[in-house]
């Protein structure tokens, strides 16, 4: 299709507006406030060094963020953007991110709004110095009625709701071009930004993940810590044709899972980045309601699969803002068969072969 005859994302949101005869138009708004946000963050980043725009925020001590994790320059910049494009337009009851301690209530100089925004400003920013693809995840729910009737201000509890019952979910990735990938629960849709006309048009349709796959990503340097189930897949996969699964993989990993996503959405592949022994007060490394969550979002309406390797990512209850929680995605064959392994004994060890015994690359 033509760039000229492209739709742009406003025009997408109208197509599915008119879908729903009686919809407002908050919520076509509301993106439409995120993706403002999104071009913001990608012309800062774009920027670099150039911009004074790499290195940590503050000295060490006030660098660290609520997760225990040290805050990039461009990591305040981003979740600043995002709470300015979006806490003045009325759409939304508050906001939640991987940034800040607490919920972000809206000003009350500012309409209240009947949804919630969840985010992690700039997914991958230890790739940042580096230039390598980073991007911003999102999540909208619904504010609970309460809320709403009162007009009370948001608490965390009022954020904990599954992730089946996302709105809409979506990532922005600031990679050779910047792209917006969206789902508002009709399929999922990549809006590729124009730097010419300032617009995100559409450019990926309808985005179908297969359903088998040759790659897998997993950060092999935490292989010490995975449970058995997880050693067990990656050792099958690295046995390649000559192993129980009688066909050669490559594996990948970028440390940036907005990459991560946007690769395997294009062209197939699984995402490890699992619970494991490394941490045991810790359920995971990621985070359930603005990683996880949208991520999972995004993987289902493309017909892939996202799973903690026990039960399906959106059925998950939260208990936490920043609960943290271990995750699988990508190709629906391959997520449900760790998640089989998860279910099933572990097999006895294979002694005659040496990839299965206690000197294979990834045993203890």
């Amino acid at each position: 299709m033509p760039l000229s005859k492209r739709p742009t994302l406003t025009q997408f949101l109208i197509e599915q507006r008119r879908r729903y005869p009686t919809a407002t138009g908050d919520f076509n708004a509301l993106i439409l406030d995120v993706a403002l946000a999104c071009k913001a963050i990608a012309r800062s980043v774009s920027h670099g060094a150039l911009g004074d725009m790499l290195g940590n925020h503050g000295d060490d001590q006030a660098s660290i963020n609520v997760q225990g994790e040290t805050q990039k320059k461009l990591d305040v910049i981003s979740n600043d953007i995002f709470i300015k494009s979006n806490e003045w337009g009325g759409h939304l009851a508050g906001m939640a991110s991987e940034e800040m301690d607490g919920p972000y209530p809206i000003p009350k100089n500012y309409p209240q709004g009947k949804y919630l925004l969840v985010f992690d400003p700039l997914d991958g920013s230890s790739n940042i110095d580096v230039n390598v693809s980073i991007g911003t995840i999102f999540s909208v729910l619904r504010a609970p009625q309460s809320v709403i009737d009162a007009g009370r201000e948001v608490v965390s509890e009022d954020f904990l709701q599954p992730g089946a019952q996302q709105v809409a979910a979506g990532y922005a990735l600031y990679g050779p071009t910047t792209m917006l990938v969206l789902t508002v629960g009709t399929g999922v849709y990549g809006f590729t930004l124009d730097p010419n006309l300032g617009e995100f048009k559409l450019t990926h349709e309808k985005i179908q993940i297969p359903a088998d796959t040759q790659e897998f990503a997993i950060n092999a340097s935490n292989s010490r810590f995975w449970e058995q189930p997880v050693k067990r897949y990656v050792d099958e996969c690295l046995a390649g044709k000559t192993g129980p699964r009688a066909k050669d993989f490559n594996m990948r990993w970028i440390a940036s899972m907005v990459a991560e996503a946007h690769r395997i959405l294009m062209r197939g592949g699984v995402f490890l980045y699992p619970r494991d022994t490394k941490d045991p007060s810790k359920a995971g490394r990621l985070r359930l309601l603005y990683e996880a969550n949208p991520i999972g979002m995004i993987m289902e309406q493309a017909g892939g699969r996202a799973s903690t390797g026990r039960e399906a990512m959106l059925t998950v209850q939260p208990t936490e803002l920043h609960q943290r929680i271990g995750l699988v995605f990508g190709s629906k064959n391959e997520v449900e068969r760790i998640e089989r392994y998860h279910a099933e004994p572990s097999p006895a060890q294979d002694d005659a072969n040496p990839l299965f015994s206690e000197r294979s690359l990834f045993r203890d």
